[in-house]
């Protein structure tokens, strides 16, 4: 892969923060080079720009690697989408060019560990037993169920609870952004994909619209707790150890409150993926 070369050579510099600071001129100037003539050496720059992004992305998808998984490899395939989002990211548009770079970024880096297909059968059954039981608790209750009244469904001890989420969260890389939804003909619609330009497409552009809205919908059904996980770490960039310094608790356990909120979240939006059918 050519450009795992100019990622490597890259990253080394932008370990400095000057290698990467870019005046706002010389950057729009450097944008305008590339797209409106298609000046490679200005790709390039922007590739050096913003190649901090994989690393950092890499990082924060993947908190514990697969044995039989590199984390050179990680970048590589996160270098992939770093590219297609320079490639395809229009300036002109009111995004930030971070946050359309990151959704390509993780889900180039999703879509190379889905194909590696590391994770257990036994895993997969785990995590939808979880996703199922979660769904009919709050379906009994009225409201999400706690984290004593899944255990007590599930049969087992707040230990041994606590521990099938650890292993969920880690094997089945409980992201948001590894949510898909079906629509139309079969299609995939992942998350990351909400911040690609639809313009073209009137139809596309309003399943995604509904797609956020489902999220935003989902979101809003989480307990508060896992909500404030969900909102510091998604939509304010935070860690988990400082998320846990907020809410006064560890690392581990900001872990557990997120693959909780997924696992109910992919449960409510694989429930409405009828919304995105026609």
């Amino acid at each position: 892969m050519g450009h795992a070369v100019c990622y490597n050579r890259a990253s080394s510099e932008t370990g400095r923060p000057e290698a990467r600071f870019m005046s706002s001129s010389q950057l729009e100037e450097t944008w305008a080079s590339f797209k409106k003539w298609g000046d490679q050496k200005a790709r390039d720059a922007l590739i050096t720009r913003y190649a901090y992004l994989v690393k950092i992305t890499a990082g924060r998808v993947v908190t514990s690697l697969p044995p039989n998984v590199d984390r050179e490899d990680l970048i590589s395939a996160g270098v992939v989408g770093l590219i297609k989002a320079i490639d395809q990211f229009d300036p002109d548009r009111k995004v930030k060019f971070e946050t359309y770079a990151i959704a390509l970024i993780r889900g180039a880096i999703l879509e190379m560990l889905r194909e590696e297909d590391w994770v257990p059968r036994s895993v997969r059954e785990r995590v939808k037993l979880l996703e199922r039981t979660y769904l009919r608790l709050e379906g009994i209750l009225g409201r999400p169920a706690t984290e004593q009244e899944v255990a007590e469904e599930l049969g087992v001890d707040m230990e041994t609870f606590h521990s099938m989420l650890a292993d969920a969260g880690r094997a089945a890389l409980m992201s948001l952004d590894d949510i898909v939804l079906t629509s139309e003909g079969n299609e995939k619609i992942h998350l990351g994909d909400v911040v690609q330009d639809q313009r073209s497409n009137i139809v596309a552009e309003v399943e995604v619209k509904a797609v956020k809205s489902t999220l935003g919908d989902s979101i809003e059904r989480l307990p508060e707790r896992e909500q404030l996980v969900i909102t510091l770490y998604y939509y304010e960039g935070l860690t988990f150890k400082e998320i846990g310094r907020i809410l006064g608790v560890s690392e581990s356990r900001v872990y557990q409150l997120h693959t909780q909120a997924v696992i109910r979240m992919r449960g409510y939006l694989q429930r409405d993926v009828a919304l995105f059918r026609s």
